[in-house]
C-alpha cells in the first residue's frame, strides 16, 4: 500500500466512523475507487483501533464517571453512584444483543449483501430513518436518569442492523435512541460511548487477521503508521464537529448525503464487484 492510499484510507475511516453515514460503505467505495483490497481483516481492525483509541480519550472523563460509578454503587450501593450504575448496565445490555445477534446474523450475509447495489439500498434506508426521526419523530427530554433496560434492548437491537454493509452504526443507534425517547445529548453520549465495547469486541474476534503477519508484510510498517495517525486525527475531529453540529443543525443534512452517496454507488461504481469485508 502507497503512503497515499494509506493517508486516504485513514482520513476515510476517521471521518465517517461516528458519523451517520456508515464508515463500512465509505471503506468498500474507497476500496473500489481506488482498485485496492484490504488483505483480509487486519487492516480495517486495525483501523477500528485507531478510532477507538480517539473515541477513549475524548469520552475519557466520561468513561471514568461511569466506571467509578458503577464499581461505587456495587460496594456500597451509594444512591450517588446508582444512575452511573444503571447506565453502565445500560451499554453492557445493548452490547450483548448486538453481539449475539451479529454473530447469529454474520452466517446469513452472504456475497451478495457485499456489492455496490446492496450497500447503496442500505445507505438509501439509513437515510430515509434519519428523515423519519427528523421531521416525523418529536424528540423526547429524557436524560441517563430516566432510562430503563427497555431502551438499552431497544437500541441495542438497532445498533444489530449495523451488521450489515452500509447501515450505519452510529446512524442506528442515534436513530433508534431517539426514537426511543432520550433527548439528543443523552442519545448521542450513549452511542458513543456504546461503540467502544462494540468495535473492541468485533475486533478481538477477528483478531487472527491482525496477528498472523499477513497484513504487515502487505501493506507495510510506513502505510500502517500514516494511516492510524491519519485515522485518530480524523477520528477526533470527527466527534468533535458531529457533537458541536448536532447542537446546532439536523440529521436530515446527513440523511441528503446518505442519498447521494447511495446514488453514486449504485450507478457509478462496478455492481459486478464484491469487496470481501
Amino acid at each position: 500500500m502507497s503512503i497515499i492510499e494509506a493517508l486516504i484510507f485513514g482520513i476515510v475511516q476517521g471521518i465517517t466512523e461516528f458519523l451517520p453515514i456508515s464508515s463500512t460503505a465509505h471503506i468498500v467505495i474507497t476500496q473500489l475507487l481506488l482498485g485496492y483490497q484490504f488483505p483480509g481483516f487486519g487492516f480495517e481492525i486495525y483501523l477500528h483501533f485507531a478510532s477507538i483509541l480517539a473515541v477513549m480519550i475524548y469520552f475519557r472523563k466520561d468513561i471514568m464517571v461511569v466506571i467509578f460509578g458503577f464499581i461505587g454503587y456495587v460496594i456500597n450501593r451509594s444512591k450517588d453512584n446508582r444512575t452511573q450504575f444503571l447506565f453502565g448496565i445500560y451499554i453492557i445490555v445493548a452490547t450483548l444483543i448486538t453481539g449475539v445477534l451479529g454473530l447469529v446474523l454474520e452466517d446469513f450475509i452472504g456475497a451478495s449483501m457485499k456489492t455496490p447495489p446492496f450497500i447503496a439500498i442500505a445507505l438509501a434506508v439509513t437515510g430515509l430513518f434519519l428523515i423519519i426521526i427528523e421531521r416525523f419523530v418529536r424528540y423526547g427530554d429524557r436524560t441517563e436518569e430516566q432510562m430503563t433496560f427497555k431502551d438499552s434492548i431497544f437500541v441495542g437491537l438497532g445498533q444489530t442492523l449495523a451488521v450489515f454493509p452500509g447501515i450505519s452504526r452510529s446512524g442506528a443507534t442515534l436513530v433508534t435512541a431517539l426514537f426511543a425517547g432520550l433527548n439528543r445529548d443523552t442519545a448521542v453520549r450513549y452511542s458513543f460511548l456504546l461503540s467502544i465495547p462494540v468495535i473492541l469486541g468485533s475486533s478481538v474476534l477477528a483478531i487472527g487477521d491482525f496477528t498472523d503477519g499477513a497484513m504487515v508484510a502487505e501493506v507495510g510498517i510506513p502505510a500502517l503508521v500514516v494511516s492510524f495517525i491519519a485515522t485518530f486525527i480524523f477520528s477526533w475531529l470527527g466527534i468533535v464537529w458531529l457533537i458541536d453540529f448536532l447542537k446546532k443543525s439536523k440529521l436530515i443534512y446527513f440523511a441528503i448525503y446518505c442519498f447521494v452517496a447511495a446514488i453514486f454507488v449504485y450507478f457509478f461504481l462496478d455492481n459486478s464487484m464484491i469487496i470481501e469485508l
